[in-house]
């Protein structure tokens, strides 16, 4: 008795564990599928605010451009000069951050260009000199650089739908663009431009705490593989030579050239040649701002859902109808409705930024990505110059009648790519 009465006690605890087991490993299994989840969308929040800080502390610069040249004594070109050094150091930054990466890991590269731009803000707003600042303006431009490149190939291997997540990404600089140059304005009227610039060391310095704290340490791809090969003339070459990397910087050349041009003149275009008074020209500055921002997820997802060229012909598409109804249209409303489109229109970045990650093999990936941004963000940084020097020979109608015409000829490339099956 007591043998069967053992022996059934036995048969029923097996069934029992037969019974709860799946059970469990079915808990287990969604245990970890929880906490997966929760910490990928902890590294794409943590990656945004960094974007968000990064940007914060270039963009809180502006507004206080004319108390800096009373302050120095020097003219606004004299300024712009050492914002313009800021903007060509965060561009080439691009490349050495995707190589950074994949040498040390993506952990250690976005601590440093979040510390960089929190030293680096501290550092302008405490400038004895206008060279010291220029310095240290050159300085927050290469440190803040070194994040946007190596973020998104981070993000990207921890999603599967990538243009969505990049979207989310990169509205972290458009709400920058929002928020910051308000918050500046006001700083700087009560408390002075040196106070204004410390807003980067407000935001930085948090969010490297929030980073370091609860994102883990970050396995790199390419540990033993010495720099100066990396930097090897040849396959960077090769790898820009490529006719899908070459259709999709064209591209991408085209967008942020709009985007340089846009992001320089909008408000004073809108003031000079329309007449409309500062205050609106502003308004609708800031409305520019929050399309451009809320928009990019939408684009990234629509890329992820149908197509990447799709989502970019979309944008491009409309750009073209925004710059035309802001080149040649009259009245607030067709302004309003111009402004909302340029905003839907350069939310490019989402799909093609997107289609070089697709096109990059994951080896790739960390230095390709950074290259191909540096060559793009520099190309597209004449956007400002062009513009401002058509409008000042040939009229406002002329520089952003040249931005739609840049759209147009990006949206008639991604046609002939999908009508003529080019496959690229």
């Amino acid at each position: 008795m007591n043998t069967f009465g053992s022996h059934h006690s036995r048969r029923a605890v097996d069934t029992a564990t037969e019974i709860a087991g799946p059970q469990s490993h079915f808990v287990r299994l969604r245990q970890r599928s929880v906490v997966k989840w929760r910490y990928r969308h902890t590294v794409l929040a943590l990656a945004t605010v960094a974007f968000f800080a990064t940007m914060a502390a270039r963009i809180a610069i502006s507004p206080v451009v004319p108390r800096i040249t009373e302050s120095f004594e020097v003219t606004t070109g004299t300024v712009g000069i050492a914002l313009t050094g800021m903007w060509a150091a965060y561009a080439l930054a691009q490349f050495p951050s995707g190589v950074l990466g994949d040498r040390f890991g993506e952990r250690r590269v976005i601590l440093t260009a979040v510390g960089l731009t929190a030293v680096a803000s501290l550092l302008l707003a405490v400038s004895p000199s206008y060279p010291t600042f220029a310095l240290f303006a050159v300085a927050l431009g290469a440190g803040a650089g070194l994040h946007y490149s190596v973020a998104t190939t981070f993000i990207s291997k921890h999603f599967d739908d990538i243009g969505r997540v990049i979207g989310v990404h990169v509205a972290g600089g458009p709400l920058a663009g929002l928020l910051v140059p308000v918050a500046a304005a006001a700083v700087a009227t009560r408390y002075g431009w040196r106070p204004a610039l410390l807003l980067g060391a407000v935001v930085a310095a948090p969010t490297f705490v929030a980073f370091s704290l609860r994102v883990r340490p970050t396995e790199p791809e390419r540990p033993d593989q010495r720099m100066r090969e990396r930097f090897a003339l040849g396959p960077l070459v090769r790898l820009l030579s490529r006719p899908e990397i070459v259709y999709t910087t064209v591209l991408a050349v085209a967008g942020a050239f709009t985007w340089q041009a846009t992001a320089s003149f909008l408000p004073t275009f809108l003031a000079e040649h329309h007449g409309l008074r500062a205050t609106t020209a502003s308004g609708l500055f800031s409305l520019y701002f929050v399309v451009h921002g809320s928009t990019q997820p939408v684009m990234g997802w629509l890329s992820d859902r149908f197509d990447r060229d799709a989502a970019a012909s979309l944008s491009m598409g409309l750009g073209v109808l925004g710059y035309g109804a802001l080149a040649w249209g009259s009245g607030l409303s067709t302004f309003v409705a111009g402004v909302c489109l340029a905003g839907v229109a350069m939310s490019w970045g989402a799909p093609l930024q997107s289609r070089f990650i697709d096109k990059l093999s994951a080896e790739e990936r960390g230095a390709g990505f950074g290259l191909v941004r540096t060559v793009y963000m520099l190309l597209g940084a004449t956007g400002s110059v062009v513009v401002g020097v058509l409008a000042d020979t040939a009229g406002w109608t002329v520089g952003f009648g040249l931005l739609a015409g840049v759209m147009a000829v990006g949206f008639a490339v991604l046609t002939a790519n999908r009508a003529l099956r080019l496959g690229l």
